[in-house]
């Protein structure tokens, strides 16, 4: 569900970046860098599901994501889930199913997210601090849309929005110098691969591998043994998964913060 993927993204990012530091392979970030990493990563956790639309006129179904900025958001859905579609039709095999909806197909492959990821590092690269703009806003609204889903299922989309923008131009004003912060692509492209690993262990799996060919189908959906399939909204996942996802985040964020405060305040190991 869409909380449980915003959640992994967020969580993945601050133990990678916790990770990397402790061990000296990147230089220490700012708390700026690491709250817009983390933003962009958890948003980047709900990009693939933008494949499931709904009713654009009416505003109801499609997956929680789609309705981050209201109509647009499901009209954006509606054309990639029918894009999705179209590529699937034109490049099935024998032995793929007929299907009717483009709902993990091309945005749950490890080549669409990888490829995104560097298309929005291009974009930050090339564009700098404008690109930016562009990058937190979206995937701000999505990470919104995710880690406080009731929040903003309340707010509203007009919220939503408002507050993304803030947070772009915040972001904007606050960077350092022009360099673009192109390490935003990075934390899109592991949101994206940390959502397909979540849904790898659910019931369906995703076409990981597309367009490589396996047995005479190309959209072979790869997932675990049945034994380890977790349930989609069960216990395992809104409470279990989500405890842990959690713990890992706050207990990440007091390993990123503690050096960060004791180089501040001039404080000796």
């Amino acid at each position: 569900m869409g909380p449980s993927h915003a959640l992994s993204g967020a969580a993945v990012w601050l133990a990678g970046s916790w990770a990397l530091e402790a061990t000296g392979a990147i230089n220490p970030q700012t708390p700026l860098e690491i709250a817009v990493g983390t933003a962009v990563c958890a948003g980047g956790a709900l990009l693939p599901d933008l494949d499931l639309s709904g009713r654009v006129t009416t505003g109801q179904g499609g997956a929680t994501v789609a309705h981050t900025f209201g109509r647009v958001t499901m009209f954006l859905a509606e054309v990639i889930e029918k894009f999705s579609l179209g590529v699937y039709n034109v490049t099935r095999l024998g032995r793929d199913p007929e299907r009717h909806n483009g709902h993990r197909t091309l945005t749950h492959t490890l080549i669409f997210n990888i490829g995104v990821g560097v298309g929005t590092w291009q974009l930050a690269l090339h564009y700098g601090k404008w690109a930016v703009i562009g990058i937190m806003f979206f995937m701000v609204g999505l990470a919104l849309r995710g880690l406080f889903d009731k929040w903003a299922a309340r707010a509203g989309w007009v919220i939503v929005t408002l507050v993304s923008g803030w947070a772009a131009f915040f972001t904007y004003a606050n960077m350092h110098g022009d360099r673009g912060y192109p390490l935003l692509g990075v934390a899109v492209g592991v949101g994206g691969l940390v959502h397909l690993a979540g849904d790898v262990v659910t019931s369906h799996g995703c076409p990981l591998f597309w367009p490589v060919p396996t047995g005479n189908r190309l959209w072979r959906n790869i997932g675990v043994p049945d034994a380890l399939v977790v349930e989609v909204g069960g216990k395992v996942e809104t409470v279990v998964l989500r405890i842990v996802f959690t713990a890992v985040a706050l207990i990440s964020i007091a390993g990123l913060g503690v050096p960060f405060l004791m180089d501040r305040f001039n404080i000796q190991w």
